[in-house]
């Protein structure tokens, strides 16, 4: 069975959005290296007029999505050892990381919140672990979904090709990505750094790196410093 995904979602027309294209497009519907499904949460709403949803318990604006129908979709999934997602403002951060996990494992369930959020009790009842894209909030757990998404079928075996293109990536060993370049060797009046036509790999390499480290202090602090502590540790361990 290929890696799945299988998302619970208000609008399943949303998808396959951006995953439907280019190589992971192509990895799905020529190659069978992943698979998707969508469960149209709108269909397990037992009020006639299809409400899923109700006002928040204790007063406030906006609705909240019901428990019980939450349960009732979650419920007819086939879970077969793949972690319950829900994509949420409030949750722990997407990092490579977990992306790695997952994409070692059999695939995902995602469940796309919609209005101020989802009742709590089905959250802690199905053990979902809520998840979040970035600090910022968006109408819909759609669009963080087909994040998460993408970027666990990226690192599938044969989906981008080369395996050696994402070992210097941004985040696979705590730092950013070096600057890219490519012809034409001058634009606008500014040209390729002359150390990457040199030839010179040994140079490249140092040159690449110095880059990441001044890409990563200045862009982001908290993983240059966690960068620091772990190569404090691994010195301390080798004497």
């Amino acid at each position: 069975m290929p890696w799945t995904a299988t998302v619970l979602t208000m609008f399943p027309e949303a998808f396959p959005g951006p995953l439907g294209v280019s190589l992971i497009g192509a990895a799905r519907t020529e190659h069978d290296l992943w698979r998707l499904e969508t469960v149209d949460i709108r269909g397990f709403s037992t009020d006639k007029r299809g409400f899923l949803d109700d006002t928040p318990a204790g007063g406030g604006p906006g609705q909240v999505m019901r428990a019980d129908v939450i349960a009732a979709a979650v419920d007819t999934v086939e879970r077969a050892g793949r972690p319950l997602l829900v994509m949420s403002a409030r949750g722990r951060p997407l990092t490579q990381a977990l992306a790695k996990d997952w994409a070692a494992g059999p695939g995902l369930i995602l469940l796309c919140g919609r209005f101020e959020g989802v009742d709590q009790r089905v959250i802690e009842a199905r053990g979902f672990e809520e998840v979040a894209v970035g600090d910022a909030v968006l109408a819909g757990g759609e669009a963080a979904a087909m994040v998460a998404i993408e970027a666990c079928v990226r690192l599938l075996p044969g989906v981008l090709g080369e395996a050696a293109s994402l070992a210097e990536e941004s985040f696979e060993d705590g730092l950013l990505e070096h600057p890219q370049y490519t012809r034409p060797r001058t634009f606008e009046g500014l040209d390729i750094p002359e150390v990457l036509l040199s030839g010179h790999h040994g140079e490249i390499a140092r040159w690449r790196r110095r880059q990441r480290e001044q890409v990563t202090q200045e862009r982001r602090p908290d993983l240059w410093d966690a960068h620091l502590a772990k190569s404090d540790d691994r010195r301390e361990t080798e004497r």
